[in-house]
C-alpha cells in the first residue's frame, strides 16, 4: 500500500515554517470525533491540513508548530497510552509513539493542554491558526489567550496578530508531491476497477445498491477504508440529479446508469464517473449524448498545461457542448451567442471540473488577484463535462428525455502538459459494451 512518508511531512512542516513570521506559533487541532447517533460514533477520520503536517490519525491532538524553539520546532498534544481503554477503542500512539512514529521533538498528554499551551504561546507575537473552522476550539484557544492577557501586569506578553493558517497551507497543498500523485494513482487505479466491476455486474433486475455494493467491495479489497465521498448510483433519470444520493432505485432495461465514486487512500481522493447502459447497449440517443460529452472530456486535456488558466478547459467544454447541443437540434442558434447567453445551462449547469487532493473539493483558491489562476506542475483537479436532459423538459423531443450523461477523470498537471490518472476505465462506447458483451458470455 501507498504512503506518504515521514520524511515528507518533516518537509512539509519544515516548508510552513519557513513562511511564518518571526517570534510566532502555529496551532492546529485534530479533527472532532463526530457522533453518529446516540453513543455510536462516524468512521474517523482526520481533519486534511492536520493529516498533511502530521499523519497522525488521531483524534483528540493539536499540532503547536513554534520556530526557532530550543526544545524542538514540533510539539504535538495526544492521548496518554491507556490499557484499558485500548483493549475498548484500539491501541494510541502515546507520547512516546508521537515522537518515535510521528517525527514529534516534544509530546505531552492533550490533557495536560490547559497548563502548557498557553506557556508556549505567551511572548508570541504571532498566533497562526484557521478560526472559524472548530467553534469548541475557537473558545478554547481565546480562553488561553486571556489567561496570557490576565497576567500582563506581572510581565506576561500576549500575542497582538492572528494570522490565517489555512490560507498558508492551503496554497502549499495545492502543489502535489511526487509521492502524492504516487498515492492518489493508486487510489484511482482501485477505483477504476471498482467502476469496471460495476460495469459487469448490471443487469436489468438489480437495484443501484446492488452496484454500489460492487463499488465498496472492490474498495475494500484495494485496501480502501473508505469512499472519499459518497457514492452516486444513478439510474435513468436519476442520473440528471447532480448529487443524487438514494441509490435504491431499480435498473431498467434501456437506461442509462451514472457512477460518480471514487475512494480514498491514506487520505488522498480519487473521483471517477462513467456511464454506461444497464442492458449493456447504448440507444441510439445515448449514445449521441454519450459521444458529444466524451468528446468535450477529451477537448479539455488539451487546455491543461503549464502557463494555460483554470478556465480554459472549462471554455473548452463549453465550446464543444453547445455546438453538440446545435448539432443534435436541442439548441437553436449560432453557436458564439448561445455561449455569451449561456444557453446551455439548463443542459450543462456545472463547472468542468474542481481541484483534488485530500479533500475530494480540494483546497486552493482558483482565481488570484481576480484573474484566473495559471496552472502549474503538481496541480491536480478532476475534468468532468456533462449534459442533462430532465425528464419533464417540454422543449425537446421525448426520446431525449431523462438521459444524463458525466464523464470524470483526475488529471495532474506535468511539464508537458498533464498525466490522466483515470485511464483505465473503459470510456467510449466500443469499449463500454465490448466489456459488458464479455461478462454477459461469460455468464451465459
Amino acid at each position: 500500500m501507498t504512503s506518504i512518508p515521514k520524511s515528507e511531512y518533516a518537509r512539509r512542516r519544515k516548508a510552513l515554517m519557513a513562511q511564518m513570521e518571526p517570534d510566532s506559533i502555529a496551532i492546529l487541532p485534530a479533527a472532532p470525533v463526530y457522533i453518529r447517533n446516540r453513543d455510536v460514533e462516524h468512521v474517523y477520520r482526520q481533519d486534511s491540513d492536520f493529516q498533511y503536517l502530521s499523519g497522525f490519525p488521531e483524534p483528540e491532538a493539536v499540532i503547536a508548530l513554534i520556530p526557532g524553539r530550543e526544545h524542538g520546532e514540533y510539539v504535538l498534544f495526544c492521548r496518554e497510552r491507556d490499557p484499558e481503554r485500548e483493549l475498548w477503542d484500539g491501541l494510541r500512539a502515546g507520547q512516546d509513539g508521537a515522537i518515535a512514529q510521528y517525527g514529534a521533538d516534544d509530546a505531552f498528554p492533550i490533557g495536560d493542554i490547559d497548563d502548557i499551551l498557553p506557556g508556549l504561546i505567551e511572548g508570541r507575537e504571532r498566533v497562526y491558526y484557521a478560526m472559524g473552522t472548530n467553534q469548541e476550539f475557537d473558545r478554547h484557544l481565546m480562553e488561553w489567550i486571556n489567561v496570557i492577557r490576565s497576567k500582563a501586569r506581572q510581565g506576561a506578553q500576549p500575542p497582538n496578530e492572528f494570522v490565517a493558517l489555512d490560507h498558508l497551507l492551503h496554497d502549499m497543498r495545492l502543489y502535489k508531491s511526487a509521492a502524492e500523485v504516487k498515492v492518489m494513482r493508486e487510489a484511482a487505479q482501485i477505483s477504476a476497477r471498482a467502476h469496471i466491476r460495476a460495469m459487469q455486474a448490471s443487469r436489468p433486475g438489480l437495484h443501484e445498491f446492488h452496484l454500489e455494493a460492487e463499488l465498496d467491495y472492490e474498495f475494500r479489497k484495494g485496501g480502501a477504508k473508505m469512499p472519499a465521498y459518497g457514492s452516486i448510483v444513478a439510474a435513468g433519470k436519476n442520473a440528471c440529479i447532480l448529487h443524487y444520493r438514494e441509490n435504491d432505485a431499480p435498473l431498467r432495461d434501456g437506461d442509462l446508469v451514472l457512477i460518480d465514486a471514487g475512494c480514498e487512500i491514506d487520505c488522498y481522493a480519487s473521483d471517477i464517473t462513467r456511464c454506461f447502459p444497464v442492458g449493456g447497449r447504448f440507444s441510439p440517443e445515448q449514445k449521441a449524448i454519450y459521444e458529444l460529452v466524451l468528446a468535450a472530456n477529451e477537448e479539455a486535456f488539451k487546455y491543461i498545461a503549464p502557463g494555460r488558466h483554470w478556465n480554459e478547459a472549462h471554455e473548452a467544454t463549453v465550446r464543444v457542448i453547445t455546438a453538440g447541443l446545435v448539432e443534435l437540434g436541442l439548441l437553436q442558434g449560432e453557436v458564439d451567442e448561445l455561449i455569451a447567453s449561456e444557453a446551455y445551462k439548463p443542459f450543462y449547469m456545472h463547472r468542468a471540473g474542481h481541484w483534488l487532493g485530500m479533500d475530494v473539493h480540494d483546497v486552493g483558491d482558483y482565481k488570484v488577484g481576480g484573474v484566473w489562476r495559471e496552472l502549474e506542475v503538481g496541480m491536480a483537479m478532476t475534468v468532468e463535462p456533462g449534459i442533462y436532459i430532465a425528464a419533464d423538459n417540454q422543449n425537446v423531443a421525448k426520446k431525449w428525455r431523462g438521459i444524463g450523461v458525466r464523464i470524470e477523470d483526475d488529471v495532474v498537471v506535468t511539464k508537458d502538459g498533464c498525466e490522466i490518472l483515470t485511464t483505465d476505465v473503459p470510456k467510449t462506447v466500443a469499449e463500454i459494451e465490448a466489456l459488458m458483451a464479455a461478462t454477459r458470455n461469460e455468464v451465459a
